[in-house]
């Protein structure tokens, strides 16, 4: 190519894709995290169906087939089932824990007091519907249960605004997605703290030493992915054989995944700005200096992204379209009866999720604003904050999660059909109040 030779602008860029409408990383978040409540709804429904239809005994058989590795006296096999709660929800949790770390690192939640209002709100919705439920159930058979009311359904919740569209302000799909992500992290670690027994301290300890390698490695500047998949899956072994959930592996794998991107943009513009056209002939197949700039230059292209942002790209459609609606599929059916709806651990999920978890949300986030811990945008009006906190009541694949640890075998379709009732209920009365109730002319008086 001459001086003389001009470029057009539209050859200096990379061709148009369906994706570059999704570039922001919060807005792709939100899209995919809508479209999977779909998917989640269409998988729960099926579950419920086919759990009440002809073929119950045998889906529920399918879902206790034994999958693993079996050596003598070595026996490393679970149902299929427990492969999907304990192996694949670890994925949901690192990919969790890795939003939580670009909101905090490079998003919405970068500085403290932004953050302060939806960590507050997450815990006070996880410590008040707790409280409210052992109120109702000590001393019954069900009391081990309070970690379920504790959580809520990001892909559900998500979907759910969706629906509402331009009526609500960003700043609230914001809060939302943060309280949920704050609350999915206090989710997994309820059921490491609160429902682990028996601990092996040494594989424990062992699991540790994993996570310190790990940080060694990244430190000296390791970043094929397969190296740290296999140190992962070694730490997710130990963690389970020490009596602690695994799924916790992927909170701490995620949250130490670096968020700071390796190359900067001034490098990255350097190192293309030494690429040339490859030449015609034999030597466009040699180990040439165009073909190193070129291997470069993919390279540092790559590098401009953090890991953390790279793997949420990765694994996010994966986890909100797989393993999420396979989670449902295989924890949602029950077998509806009439006897169940007078089971008093029904009652003790419906007041917790649609009264406790509103009070919580808005107790502690009154609280955080008022000792100035926090601060509230101008846009986000206590009647926004009132209608996504019954919103929040929607605990659905979170609370099954959580209560196929805690309850025994014999509550567990009682429970199911009170977290059912509950998310249903907390949905139709959520988006009622956020659709009628005039918010978006509040906008003044917002705490500071």
């Amino acid at each position: 190519m001459t001086k003389d030779q001009q470029v057009s602008p539209e050859r200096t860029r990379l061709p148009k894709e369906v994706i570059d409408r999704m570039k922001n990383p919060f807005v792709r978040f939100l899209r995919i995290e809508s479209a999977g409540g779909g998917v989640l709804l269409f998988f729960t429904i099926a579950a419920l169906g086919l759990s009440n239809s002809p073929w119950s005994d045998s889906f529920e058989h399918a879902w206790e087939t034994l999958l693993g590795i079996q050596v003598g006296s070595f026996d490393f096999s679970r149902s299929l089932r427990e492969w999907i709660n304990d192996g694949l929800m670890t994925l949901f949790f690192f990919l969790v824990a890795l939003e939580l770390k670009r909101e905090l690192v490079l998003g919405e939640l970068n500085r403290p007091r932004k953050a302060a209002l939806s960590i507050s709100a997450a815990l006070g919705g996880m410590i008040v519907p707790a409280t409210i439920y052992l109120a109702f159930q000590s001393g019954q058979p069900g009391q081990n249960g309070w970690g379920t009311v504790m959580a809520t359904d990001t892909a559900f919740v998500i979907g759910c605004l969706a629906l509402l569209g331009s009526r609500i302000p960003h700043c609230l799909r914001v809060f939302v997605l943060s309280l949920a992500i704050v609350d999915d992290i206090g989710a997994i670690l309820v059921v490491a703290i609160g429902y682990s027994s028996d601990i092996v301290w040494w594989s424990l300890a062992a699991a540790a030493f994993g996570l310190v390698i790990i940080r060694v490695v990244t430190m000296l500047g390791f970043r094929g992915y397969p190296l740290y998949v296999v140190i992962g899956g070694g730490i997710w072994i130990l963690v389970d054989a020490s009596g602690i959930h695994p799924t916790i592996t992927g909170v701490f794998l995620g949250l130490m995944t670096p968020a700071r991107r390796w190359v900067s943009d001034e490098r990255l513009y350097a190192i293309l700005s030494q690429v040339i056209a490859h030449p015609d002939g034999s030597e466009s197949s040699g180990d040439t200096k165009d073909r190193r700039t070129l291997q470069m230059a993919e390279i540092a292209a790559r590098e401009t992204l953090s890991p953390v942002e790279r793997l949420e790209i990765a694994l996010h459609p994966w986890v909100v379209f797989v393993i999420m609606p396979l989670f449902a599929f295989a924890n949602a059916g029950l077998s509806l009866t009439l006897s169940d709806f007078g089971d008093p651990v029904i009652l003790a999920i419906l007041i917790s999720f649609m009264i406790g978890k509103p009070i919580g949300i808005l107790l502690f986030s009154w609280i955080a604003i008022r000792l100035h811990i926090a601060t509230r945008p101008q846009e986000l009006t206590w009647r926004l904050l009132f209608g996504v906190s019954l919103l929040a009541g929607i605990g659905f694949t979170m609370a099954l999660f959580i209560a196929n640890i805690a309850f025994p075998k014999e509550l567990i379709d009682s429970v199911k059909l009170g977290i059912f009732l509950a998310s249903v209920s907390s949905a139709v009365v959520g988006l009622a109040v956020l659709m009628w109730l005039p918010d978006r002319g509040e906008t003044h008086g917002a705490d500071r």
